[in-house]
């Protein structure tokens, strides 16, 4: 049987954020568009994503196939992906500081508690976990339905930090902390922490910062030491941290938080947030 953690009977209704607002009066304001950009925003791909759709003819304008790069359209005219027809929507950002013991899946059929159960008084859209935590790892885990951005934020290319405090089996010494700053040997290549330093909290605790989304990263990295992970917690991802937050809790993205995740990911320009 689930527990009743979260934000569970204290219900939420579907809020539209600023950003959100704003988002859309761009769009109706600006009247044409980019195709492939009117299809991310409707939630289904990214704009490369979208371009592929365009050029292998799966996308009609006004009943049309359509396969020209840079296409402009009206806002009003009506689109087809496969045959369904779509529409730029509302998008919505959630952060959870994510428990122990909890899959960070849609779905369990073996019916274990997910991070979808702990959100899903949050809102009434589909929303997706952004890459994953292990399920014995806590901490932020940022839930969305902005496709474009999420595969930005998971693309390596795009080197968003994430910083973990862990607490390992046995103390790592100094050279063990720089070997993994230098870079350790892994079975799917090599990996390096950009940051480690101790925790004033715990003797065998340490805070490192990487780049990657490998899975099992820092579990495997610490082990490539010589050690084990006993918990690990990640406390920043991208500028977003756990500050204010309950473990097991959620709270929708503030527009600073959304706009600097975009401008991270060059979604948007620096000048855009002085405006």
């Amino acid at each position: 049987m689930k527990k009743q953690t979260g934000n569970r009977g204290r219900k939420s209704p579907p809020k539209t954020s600023a950003s959100t607002r704003q988002k859309q009066l761009e769009i109706e304001a600006e009247g044409i568009v980019r195709l492939n950009k009117y299809i991310a925003h409707a939630g289904i791909c990214s704009r490369r994503e979208a371009d592929n759709l365009i050029t292998s003819g799966r996308v009609k304008v006004n009943g049309k196939v359509v396969t020209e790069m840079g296409q402009k359209i009206k806002t009003s005219e009506r689109v087809e992906v496969d045959g369904h027809v779509i529409r730029p929507e509302e998008h919505v950002y959630i952060l959870l500081y994510k428990p122990k013991d909890t899959i960070t899946t849609t779905s369990d059929e073996r019916d274990r508690n997910t991070v979808m159960d702990l959100i899903e008084d949050a809102t009434g859209k589909r929303v997706y976990p952004v890459g994953r935590l292990d399920r014995n790892t806590t901490g932020l885990l940022l839930f969305t339905n902005d496709g474009e951005l999420a595969n930005r934020l998971m693309h390596p290319s795009y080197n968003v930090r994430k910083i973990y405090e862990v607490v390992t089996t046995s103390r790592l010494s100094d050279e063990d902390m720089a070997r993994m700053k230098a870079g350790v040997d892994l079975e799917d290549g090599p990996a390096k922490a950009y940051h480690v330093s101790r925790m004033e909290t715990h003797p065998n605790g340490i805070k490192l910062s990487v780049f990657e989304g490998r899975n099992h990263l820092v579990r495997r990295m610490i082990q490539a030491v010589g050690s084990e992970v006993v918990t690990l917690k990640r406390t920043i991802y991208g500028g977003l941290s756990l500050k204010g937050m309950r473990r097991g809790r959620w709270r929708f993205l503030k527009d600073r938080e959304v706009n600097e995740l975009r401008t991270l990911v060059k979604l948007l320009d620096k000048k855009s947030l002085k405006k």
